[in-house]
């Protein structure tokens, strides 16, 4: 097995491209392109989240909108499976099974743990002075310990449960091959995506007990499976169409025709099998490009970007729901929002603008040391 990874540094996480020889074939990440359209999904599914009173709205408007956040959102929601699996293919190489479980947790959990203090102030700090939370002790042990400070921080709780399984995944990766990485992923498919679908169309399901493969860890097992398929890009984008006519029919059925009002989200879940479908396409096409996409001679300015915003997926995403409500409530001096624009529109407008303003708040507070590793940025 030959490896070679590019803009890293050594025993760091810092990989941001790979390439490496599996069963004889030559394999290759762009890391850096899939984190960015990673990130950049993230930022659109919270852009197209807004509170609105539907007292003031139109049937035909709130309609309107959520047909146009539908539809953005049928493609966003593989942004975090698309973080579950990029992480999996690099944590799960057979190569890092020997790491001391010590020198695992200390590469990581120290850049975690600081992001997490940091942040977690930040957005205390912001609940209080612009949402009117109270600060009280119980708010703030349910947001440390069980909540998290701002809605968008279950993420943190994702990655340190995938960091904590990481040792034992990486031993039965290695030792026990791809068939047993497939019999995994069989019984976490079934579990988590194919019975919730059976229950909804019949009312009946089986045990959930059966199936103890849950969450995200089929997408983390997955990036490591993936490393050695391949498939034609026509299949890949019919699955992609597949899954996305799937996300919108089935919301649109479950909202008007059967007026399923509790279910709406039911085909929005991260792990139904039409978001699976969707997660994977877009992983598998994402692949496909070079390893160092967009080409570090041909387009140096827009690579050094995207490895940016690679290196910087955490800071990113934790500041740029600040960025975006600070859009929606008009504190930059103007306001884009629902009230203000069609939503078909205002969506992908409030993302790249909330996109841009926060990358370059990143840029500017990443070049000073401390405040560096206080918002979790990785040094490029």
């Amino acid at each position: 097995m030959r490896r070679n990874q590019f803009w890293g540094s050594r025993g760091s996480v810092k990989i941001f491209s790979y390439t490496e020889e599996v069963d004889g074939k030559a394999f290759h990440l762009p890391v850096d392109l899939i984190r960015t359209f990673a990130i950049l999904c993230v930022v659109l599914i919270h852009a197209s989240i807004e509170s609105y009173d539907q007292s003031i709205m139109t049937d035909p408007i709130i309609a309107l909108y959520n047909g146009t956040t539908s539809a953005y959102q049928s493609v966003a929601i593989a942004s975090v499976p698309l973080f579950a699996m990029i992480s999996g293919a690099l944590l799960l190489r057979p190569s890092k099974v020997n790491e001391p479980i010590r020198v695992f947790f200390k590469k990581r959990l120290g850049r975690l743990g600081l992001a997490f203090a940091f942040w977690s102030a930040v957005y205390f700090a912001w609940s209080f002075l612009v949402d009117g939370t109270p600060l009280t002790l119980r708010a703030l042990l349910g947001g440390i310990f069980v909540n998290g400070a701002y809605f968008h921080f279950w993420f943190f709780y994702l990655i340190a449960g995938l960091y904590l399984a990481t040792p034992i995944l990486r031993v039965v990766v290695a030792a026990g091959g791809r068939h047993i990485m497939r019999y995994l992923l069989v019984l976490w498919f079934l579990g988590v995506s194919v019975m919730p679908f059976v229950l909804l169309v019949t009312g009946y399901a089986l045990n959930n007990d059966l199936f103890l493969f849950t969450g995200f860890i089929g997408y983390f097992v997955l990036g490591a499976y993936l490393r050695g398929v391949s498939a034609p890009s026509w299949l890949l984008v019919a699955g992609l169409l597949g899954g996305i006519s799937w996300t919108l029919v089935g919301t649109y059925f479950m909202t008007y025709p059967l007026n399923w009002v509790g279910q709406y989200y039911f085909f929005f879940d991260t792990v139904s099998i039409n978001v699976v479908m969707v997660s994977v396409s877009i992983y598998m096409l994402l692949s496909k490009a070079s390893v160092d996409w967009p080409g570090k001679t041909k387009h140096p300015r827009l690579h050094s970007l995207v490895h940016f915003i690679s290196a910087n997926t955490l800071p990113i995403y934790l500041f740029h729901v600040i960025i975006l409500e600070s859009i929606h409530r008009g504190y930059f001096g103007f306001t884009l929002s629902l009230r203000t624009m069609n939503p078909i529109v205002e969506i992908p407008l409030v993302a790249a603008l909330a996109f841009i303003i926060t990358i370059a708040l990143v840029y500017l507070v990443s070049r000073l040391p401390v405040l560096s590793k206080l918002i979790g940025s990785q040094s490029i």
